[in-house]
């Protein structure tokens, strides 16, 4: 597969393999990235039929178009598997290692794709009220930098407000400051 070397890819390696708590934030980042590598749409299509008729024995002129459609749908159908199996890898590559296992016998990138999604991405309470309890249960401590906490907390804030609940900047504020420690 070419990729032009104007286009800046996004650096996976730093990516946190899945553990079913980050999926929003994971899927979002491997999204970008397979739309970089223009290979996003096995994700979402399903893939080219094979012709019935594989070759045709006698080419006549009435044949021609026949024989130059199957070669299209040939070609198109081994570029699906070959970027198929890119995605595949990618997904599989960036999950934790129990994950993997449940996953590793999918042929298909878009079966690892929407079971993830029906699994992870959907409206779920309970993922509400892990983010919640998170942002609740953080505190700061003297050990770590302050900067790199206020950080931290900054992200659990947006963890919560990517979950659809509201939250003011003076409530974010107040609490922030109850959260550092008491010397």
């Amino acid at each position: 597969m070419y990729v032009p070397m104007t286009r800046t890819l996004l650096d996976l390696s730093k990516l946190e393999p899945l553990d079913g708590t980050n999926y929003k934030r994971w899927s979002q980042k491997l999204l970008i990235y397979f739309e970089q590598l223009d290979v996003d749409y096995v994700l979402f299509q399903t893939p080219p039929e094979t012709p019935a008729e594989a070759s045709v024995l006698a080419i006549t002129p009435a044949d021609s178009c026949t024989v130059a459609t199957t070669k299209l749908d040939d070609k198109a159908k081994k570029k699906f598997n070959r970027d198929n199996k890119t995605v595949r890898g990618h997904l599989l590559n960036h999950m934790n290692n129990s994950l993997f296992d449940l996953f590793v016998n999918y042929r298909s990138a878009k079966d690892i794709w929407t079971t993830l999604e029906t699994r992870y991405g959907g409206e779920d309470a309970g993922r509400k009220k892990y983010v919640v309890g998170k942002w609740l249960q953080f505190q700061m401590v003297d050990e770590k930098p302050i900067m790199d906490q206020i950080h931290e907390y900054e992200n659990l804030v947006a963890d919560v407000l990517s979950e659809g609940m509201k939250m003011c900047e003076i409530l974010q504020a107040n609490v922030l400051l109850e959260k550092f420690p008491p010397t």
